[in-house]
Protein backbone atom coordinates (compact mmCIF):
# COMPACT_ATOMS: atom_id res chain seq x y z
CA UNK A 1 0.00 0.00 0.00
CA UNK A 2 2.76 2.47 0.89
CA UNK A 3 4.69 1.68 -2.29
CA UNK A 4 1.64 2.26 -4.47
CA UNK A 5 0.53 5.40 -2.62
CA UNK A 6 3.96 7.00 -2.58
CA UNK A 7 4.45 6.30 -6.30
CA UNK A 8 1.16 7.96 -7.26
CA UNK A 9 2.07 10.66 -9.79
CA UNK A 10 -1.44 12.08 -10.03
CA UNK A 11 -1.13 13.18 -6.41
CA UNK A 12 1.67 15.45 -7.56
CA UNK A 13 0.37 16.51 -10.99
CA UNK A 14 -3.39 16.94 -10.61
CA UNK A 15 -3.92 19.18 -7.56
CA UNK A 16 -0.99 21.51 -8.22
CA UNK A 17 -1.78 22.01 -11.89
CA UNK A 18 -5.45 22.57 -11.11
CA UNK A 19 -4.75 25.14 -8.41
CA UNK A 20 -1.93 26.89 -10.25
CA UNK A 21 -4.18 27.20 -13.31
CA UNK A 22 -7.28 28.18 -11.30
CA UNK A 23 -7.77 31.52 -13.05
CA UNK A 24 -7.57 29.93 -16.45
CA UNK A 25 -9.89 27.08 -15.44
CA UNK A 26 -12.50 29.52 -14.14
CA UNK A 27 -12.19 31.89 -17.11
CA UNK A 28 -12.07 29.26 -19.85
CA UNK A 29 -14.20 26.55 -18.16
CA UNK A 30 -11.40 24.07 -18.83
CA UNK A 31 -11.10 24.89 -22.51
CA UNK A 32 -7.35 24.52 -22.72
CA UNK A 33 -4.96 21.61 -22.76
CA UNK A 34 -4.21 20.75 -19.16
CA UNK A 35 -0.69 19.46 -19.68
CA UNK A 36 0.39 21.19 -22.87
CA UNK A 37 -0.82 24.66 -21.87
CA UNK A 38 -0.99 24.29 -18.09
CA UNK A 39 2.55 23.01 -17.58
CA UNK A 40 4.77 26.05 -17.90
CA UNK A 41 8.36 26.27 -16.69
CA UNK A 42 7.11 27.79 -13.41
CA UNK A 43 4.37 25.22 -12.77
CA UNK A 44 6.82 22.44 -13.64
CA UNK A 45 9.22 23.78 -11.00
CA UNK A 46 6.42 23.51 -8.43
CA UNK A 47 5.69 19.95 -9.59
CA UNK A 48 9.38 19.11 -9.30
CA UNK A 49 9.49 20.46 -5.73
CA UNK A 50 6.41 18.41 -4.79
CA UNK A 51 7.96 15.36 -6.44
CA UNK A 52 11.22 15.74 -4.49
CA UNK A 53 9.26 15.87 -1.24
CA UNK A 54 7.21 12.77 -2.18
CA UNK A 55 10.35 10.82 -3.05
CA UNK A 56 12.02 11.93 0.19
CA UNK A 57 9.00 10.88 2.27
CA UNK A 58 9.07 7.49 0.56
CA UNK A 59 12.79 7.13 1.35
CA UNK A 60 12.11 7.98 5.00
CA UNK A 61 9.89 4.88 5.25
CA UNK A 62 12.27 2.67 3.28
CA UNK A 63 10.69 2.88 -0.15
CA UNK A 64 12.65 3.76 -3.27
CA UNK A 65 10.07 5.77 -5.18
CA UNK A 66 10.52 6.63 -8.81
CA UNK A 67 10.77 10.29 -9.71
CA UNK A 68 8.18 11.89 -11.96
CA UNK A 69 10.77 12.14 -14.74
CA UNK A 70 11.66 8.45 -14.36
CA UNK A 71 7.96 7.56 -14.48
CA UNK A 72 7.38 9.68 -17.60
CA UNK A 73 10.28 7.97 -19.31
CA UNK A 74 9.22 4.48 -18.25
CA UNK A 75 5.50 4.90 -18.95
CA UNK A 76 5.64 7.11 -22.04
CA UNK A 77 9.27 7.21 -23.21
CA UNK A 78 9.06 10.95 -22.58
CA UNK A 79 12.45 12.47 -21.83
CA UNK A 80 13.72 15.92 -21.07
CA UNK A 81 16.41 17.83 -19.24
CA UNK A 82 13.82 18.81 -16.63
CA UNK A 83 10.23 17.97 -15.71
CA UNK A 84 8.83 20.68 -17.99
CA UNK A 85 10.58 19.23 -21.04
CA UNK A 86 9.68 15.64 -20.10
CA UNK A 87 6.00 16.47 -19.66
CA UNK A 88 5.91 18.30 -22.99
CA UNK A 89 7.65 15.35 -24.66
CA UNK A 90 4.78 13.06 -23.64
CA UNK A 91 2.44 12.51 -26.61
CA UNK A 92 -0.05 10.88 -24.23
CA UNK A 93 -0.86 14.29 -22.77
CA UNK A 94 -1.85 15.81 -26.12
CA UNK A 95 -5.51 16.77 -26.27
CA UNK A 96 -6.27 16.28 -22.56
CA UNK A 97 -8.45 19.19 -21.50
CA UNK A 98 -8.33 20.86 -18.11
CA UNK A 99 -11.12 20.32 -15.58
CA UNK A 100 -14.19 22.42 -16.37
CA UNK A 101 -14.29 23.75 -12.80
CA UNK A 102 -12.30 23.76 -9.60
CA UNK A 103 -14.88 21.47 -7.99
CA UNK A 104 -13.15 18.42 -9.39
CA UNK A 105 -11.78 15.12 -8.17
CA UNK A 106 -8.28 16.41 -8.84
CA UNK A 107 -8.79 18.42 -5.66
CA UNK A 108 -11.48 16.56 -3.72
CA UNK A 109 -9.81 13.15 -4.06
CA UNK A 110 -6.11 13.80 -4.58
CA UNK A 111 -5.64 16.41 -1.85
CA UNK A 112 -7.32 14.66 1.12
CA UNK A 113 -6.52 11.09 0.08
CA UNK A 114 -2.95 11.55 -1.17
CA UNK A 115 -1.31 14.86 -0.32
CA UNK A 116 -2.58 15.07 3.28
CA UNK A 117 -1.22 11.62 4.22
CA UNK A 118 2.06 12.14 2.36
CA UNK A 119 2.63 15.45 4.15
CA UNK A 120 1.74 13.98 7.53
CA UNK A 121 3.92 10.91 7.03
CA UNK A 122 6.71 13.33 6.17
CA UNK A 123 6.12 15.30 9.35
CA UNK A 124 6.03 12.14 11.45
CA UNK A 125 9.41 11.00 10.11
CA UNK A 126 11.16 14.38 9.93
CA UNK A 127 10.80 15.21 6.23
CA UNK A 128 10.15 18.80 5.20
CA UNK A 129 7.01 18.92 3.07
CA UNK A 130 6.69 22.68 2.69
CA UNK A 131 5.60 22.51 -0.96
CA UNK A 132 2.97 19.84 -0.34
CA UNK A 133 1.69 21.86 2.61
CA UNK A 134 1.43 24.91 0.35
CA UNK A 135 -0.75 23.05 -2.17
CA UNK A 136 -3.01 21.62 0.57
CA UNK A 137 -3.33 25.06 2.15
CA UNK A 138 -4.12 26.62 -1.22
CA UNK A 139 -6.82 23.98 -1.80
CA UNK A 140 -8.21 24.82 1.65
CA UNK A 141 -8.43 28.51 0.73
CA UNK A 142 -9.91 27.96 -2.72
CA UNK A 143 -12.59 25.59 -1.40
CA UNK A 144 -13.13 27.13 2.07
CA UNK A 145 -12.53 23.79 3.71
CA UNK A 146 -9.95 22.08 5.89
CA UNK A 147 -8.50 19.07 4.12
CA UNK A 148 -6.04 18.67 7.01
CA UNK A 149 -9.03 17.84 9.22
CA UNK A 150 -11.24 15.96 6.74
CA UNK A 151 -8.50 14.12 4.84
CA UNK A 152 -6.80 10.83 5.56
CA UNK A 153 -5.03 11.71 8.75
CA UNK A 154 -2.49 9.44 10.40
CA UNK A 155 -4.98 8.92 13.21
CA UNK A 156 -7.61 7.68 10.74
CA UNK A 157 -5.03 5.46 9.07
CA UNK A 158 -4.00 4.01 12.44
CA UNK A 159 -0.34 4.98 12.05
CA UNK A 160 0.02 8.07 14.23
CA UNK A 161 3.17 7.87 16.31
CA UNK A 162 4.39 4.50 15.01
CA UNK A 163 8.05 3.91 14.22
CA UNK A 164 9.12 3.09 10.68
CA UNK A 165 9.59 -0.57 11.60
CA UNK A 166 6.11 -0.66 13.17
CA UNK A 167 4.69 1.01 10.06
CA UNK A 168 6.30 -1.60 7.78
CA UNK A 169 5.05 -4.45 9.97
CA UNK A 170 1.55 -2.95 9.98
CA UNK A 171 1.57 -2.61 6.17
CA UNK A 172 2.76 -6.20 5.72
CA UNK A 173 0.63 -7.92 8.33
CA UNK A 174 -2.19 -5.56 9.28
CA UNK A 175 -1.01 -5.82 12.88
CA UNK A 176 0.91 -3.25 14.89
Amino acid sequence: MLHTSLNNMVAIFHPALTLLNAGWIEARKGDFEFYSDGVTPATARVLAALDRERVTVAAAVGIRAQTARDWLERAYRARGDDLHEAMHANPGYEGIKAPKSLRHRYIFEDVPCSLVPIANIGLQYGVDTTSIHAIVNLANIVHATDFWRTGRTLERLGIKGVSVSELKRYMETGKR
